[in-house]
């Protein structure tokens, strides 16, 4: 049987930054032509001809951005008939999370007339089908977060535990249970107490501050855990 087809693929990049100033935010770009032109997306566009779809998200991120993310996981396969208005296009969706304090420094190129970080409360209207591709991402995460541990590229190389239940709370969007999310972390072996003092803050007597242990961190991405909070 003759088969026809006239589908593109393409990429978008969900790039998640947090800080501690911030919380969660997305970065987006406004797009320079049309369809959609003038509106907010995610970082993406067309695979060419001879590469990857890894080294295709890449380079739009770099185009578009300015940045560069040294991992970005696959996260879905968004392909409905009229998700573009040019033609039918299939996109493949990537995601990762990294130290928003680390790329302050955007740069829009191509296809972007502007790049920007948006807290995740406060988005824009967004071109395409682009607001469901974060909320699938965002379910993704917070998913994520429960069986893999989270922080050691988000977090300052010594920092108090507080910041640590601040992350996982943002990221989780509701309040944790703090002495018990305590507890929890400290069973898993990845964290080490340090002889030095947060700074003062407030009321109360400051805590001690916090480093990962790598090693035990990077067995415990590898072996994966299970934790409720």
């Amino acid at each position: 049987m003759k088969r026809t087809q006239n589908i593109s693929v393409a990429v978008d990049a969900i790039v998640f930054g947090y800080s501690k100033e911030n919380g969660v935010s997305i970065l987006l770009i406004k797009r320079k032509y049309a369809p959609f032109k003038g509106k907010w997306a995610l970082p993406g566009g067309f695979v060419e001809e001879k590469e990857s779809l890894e080294k295709a998200v890449e380079r739009e991120l770099k185009e578009e951005t300015g940045i560069k993310i040294d991992y970005l996981e696959q996260l879905y396969t968004f392909g409905k008939p009229n998700r573009d208005p040019r033609n039918r296009t299939i996109s493949v969706a990537y995601f990762g999370i990294v130290n928003a304090s680390k790329f302050q420094k955007l740069q829009a190129s191509t296809d972007a007339s502007e790049a920007e970080w948006f807290n995740i409360k406060d988005l824009p209207a967004l071109g395409f089908d682009h607001r469901q591709i974060l909320s699938v991402a965002i379910e993704r995460l917070r998913s994520k977060i429960k069986y893999e541990p989270i922080g050691f590229e988000l977090l300052n190389q010594r920092f108090a535990f507080s910041e640590l239940e601040n992350l996982y709370s943002t990221l989780l969007d509701r309040p944790i249970d703090r002495r018990n999310f305590k507890k929890k972390v400290m069973k898993l072996g990845i964290l080490e107490e340090l002889d030095e003092k947060a700074p003062k803050s407030g009321a109360g007597r400051p805590g001690n501050l916090f480093q990962f242990n790598k090693n035990a961190y990077d067995r415990l991405l590898i072996d994966g855990m299970h934790f409720e909070i």
